[in-house]
């Protein structure tokens, strides 16, 4: 009769290492806003959009710059108090950012973006997905950002920096790390955008070259929900529009904190 053959014991290392590579490999990173953001903010909501497979080569730039002259026409309803830092949609930012310690100078950026159409500064293009979110953070008066989920690594968090993670933005080749206590988002590798929502890091801004993106659109006026709601759902079809792919959102608020980005 033949005997069965016995399957011979793994060895404890291999199993390990086994273990680890499918850790690794199928990890799936997230989008996750900390309590210590929450404590300042405990009204902010932010908007969400998670793309996949989309095709941001530069194709049509002459489309990009109409829908650009579009929205800075349309940017200048928020700016009807002649005194540009009294206007809500900037005063309310202000206020935001003396919570938190920030960079001296820095200011949210729809205040940036709308400081130039104010002073009758046309905004040029970058690539499709950022001239994209720039037309609708004008459009609605809201700030949007945008990184490279694949230049992610781990975990994307807003939360108050250590006050010692690396940060090189563009432009630069040194390292200027947040102050402590400041809002910034962050992984494992450093901070993504300083002083929440004022610089971002070149390590992982959007190109033409991104597949996988993670756009944001920011609120702290409860008075704005509505609006969010509408900037996303309007970001989220032209993105789909103009660069395929797919994509999924949500609107985080301190009670829904986390989206997976995979």
């Amino acid at each position: 009769m033949k005997q069965k053959q016995r399957s011979l014991p793994l060895c404890i290392h291999c199993i390990g290492v086994k273990q680890t590579y499918y850790t690794r490999r199928y990890q799936m990173k997230k989008f996750i806003i900390e309590d210590d953001f929450w404590e300042l903010f405990p009204d902010a909501k932010i908007g969400v959009i998670v793309c996949h497979g989309i095709d941001n080569s530069i194709k049509e730039e002459d489309k990009y710059l109409d829908i650009l002259r579009d929205s800075e026409n349309e940017a200048i309803k928020y700016l009807d108090n002649p005194e540009f830092i009294q206007n809500d949609v900037i005063k309310v930012w202000r206020e935001a950012f003396q919570k938190f310690k920030t960079k001296k100078g820095a200011r949210c950026s729809i205040e940036a973006l709308l400081k130039r159409v104010n002073n009758g500064n046309h905004l040029g293009t970058i690539n499709p997905l950022v001239d994209i979110y720039n037309s609708i953070s004008l459009k609605y008066a809201l700030p949007c950002g945008g990184e490279d989920i694949d230049a992610f690594a781990g975990d994307n968090r807003l939360t108050k920096a250590n006050g010692n993670e690396s940060f090189i933005t563009y432009g630069s080749d040194k390292s200027e790390p947040p102050y402590e206590g400041e809002i910034v988002y962050k992984d494992d590798e450093g901070a993504i955008c300083r002083c929440w929502n004022w610089r971002e890091s070149v390590r992982t801004m959007l190109t033409e070259d991104t597949k996988n993106a993670f756009l944001v659109i920011e609120s702290v006026d409860e008075k704005r929900t509505e609006d969010l709601e509408n900037a996303i759902k309007d970001l989220a079809r032209l993105v789909q529009e103009n660069l395929g792919g797919t994509f999924k959102t949500s609107i985080l608020d301190n009670n829904n904190s986390s989206i997976d980005l995979e």
